[in-house]
């Protein structure tokens, strides 16, 4: 524990923040408030947004071209 609050520790978090969210383009949910009645819906919506979002990354690799596996040049 610091005996001094000083604004490196809130700068270090930020960058840390910053960076983990370029991890991942998208939670593949589109942004909004949502309202659901029970928990099984919820995790139908979010199994739903999930495989539509895999889906469209795999069309985007698709489109791209094929995989080459390193030192098949």
């Amino acid at each position: 524990m610091t005996e001094r609050a000083n604004g490196e520790a809130l700068a270090e978090g930020a960058r840390f923040s910053e960076a983990v969210s370029h991890l991942t383009r998208s939670t593949f949910i589109p942004k909004g408030v949502y309202r659901f009645k029970t928990h099984e819906a919820a995790n139908k919506h979010q199994q739903d947004c999930l495989a539509l979002g895999m889906g469209m990354l795999a069309a985007e690799r698709t489109r791209d071209g094929p995989d080459q596996p390193p030192g098949d040049d």
